[in-house]
């Protein structure tokens, strides 16, 4: 019977130290799962490309500064489209000129280069002073994706990299780096503008194959300078004609460069243009849409807003 006794009590500590150790268990596995994200965790902003072409010159760099003032207060990446140094993109314009006004977002700029950057050799300044964010120094075009949107810089100056024709090496790259990104809102940028009503320079033919080649791909956005002015235009084909499958252009020769120019006569498809103010454009990239705004600098009423939706 005493034997009996034993089994049993034996039996019963067994089996409450078991059910002890498997509380135990449940409560640390309980403790140490992994806690799932929530599902309606806040997305950080859409991203921000902002800049204009035409900057520092360095007999005066108070319009340069006046539109630097302006990307203090936006954040985001940094495009300029050409001519960044005058008058002749020098390493010492470089450090003297746009160093201490565009300079001091070096680190978040995507650039391309412009004519007066030729002034100087092959762009050699320009080059070693963006490094890698400049591309190969050979070439000065390149690519790189912001958000949803895939960003191409272009070289519009044709001569010195081998042309700019479809059959050329930068026309082949262009072409076959869009079709590696096929199906994404695309934006490209470069210096001389196809389409401009600038009085001084004007339309640039040289560059049309550009345009062809991403009209094709169904790009949706193409920002230039060279004419020193701010000029935005509808959706329209290579051949300038209003295109509801267009590609729209802006003209954004504003950055500062201390010589406003008188408009000639307005393009076709151009819907708001001024030549009387700094400033820059702020592009916000949407998923599949973009939102724009020209920002004056200080002092002036001058801006330009909207809306559009990717091909």
């Amino acid at each position: 019977m005493a034997r009996h006794v034993i089994f049993i009590g034996f039996f019963l500590l067994t089996l409450v130290t078991f059910v002890g150790a498997l509380d135990d268990q449940n409560q640390k596995n309980e403790d140490h799962s992994p806690v799932a994200s929530p599902s309606a965790s806040p997305q950080g902003p859409d991203p921000v490309l902002v800049g204009a072409g035409d900057v520092a010159s360095c007999d005066d760099l108070a319009g340069a500064e006046a539109t630097a003032k302006l990307i203090d207060k936006i954040p985001g990446t940094v495009f300029v489209a050409g001519d960044l140094a005058y008058p002749d993109g020098s390493a010492e314009q470089f450090a003297k000129c746009y160093d201490p006004t565009w300079g001091r977002f070096k680190d978040r700029t995507r650039p391309a280069p412009g004519n007066h950057e030729y002034h100087s050799g092959a762009a050699n300044a320009y080059s070693r002073y963006f490094g890698a964010a400049a591309g190969d120094p050979n070439k000065g075009y390149y690519s790189y994706e912001l958000g949803a949107w895939h960003i191409v810089v272009l070289n519009s100056e044709c001569k010195e990299v081998g042309g700019c024709d479809a059959a050329s090496s930068q026309g082949q790259w262009l072409r076959k780096d869009l079709v590696e990104h096929a199906g994404k809102c695309t934006l490209a940028y470069w210096h001389k503008p196809l389409f401009s009503s600038g009085g001084k320079h004007g339309d640039d033919v040289e560059v049309k194959p550009f345009w062809q080649i991403l009209y094709a791909a169904h790009a949706d956005v193409v920002l230039g300078g060279h004419d020193h002015d701010y000029e935005r235009m509808t959706l329209q084909d290579p051949d300038g004609k209003a295109d509801s499958r267009g590609i729209r252009e802006f003209v954004v020769g504003s950055g500062g460069k201390n010589s406003h120019r008188r408009f000639g006569p307005p393009k076709p498809n151009t819907e708001s243009r001024n030549a009387d103010t700094f400033g820059v454009l702020k592009l916000t990239l949407h998923a599949r849409s973009y939102d724009w705004e020209f920002v004056p600098e200080a002092g002036k009423t001058f801006t330009d807003s909207g809306s559009g939706v990717c091909h």
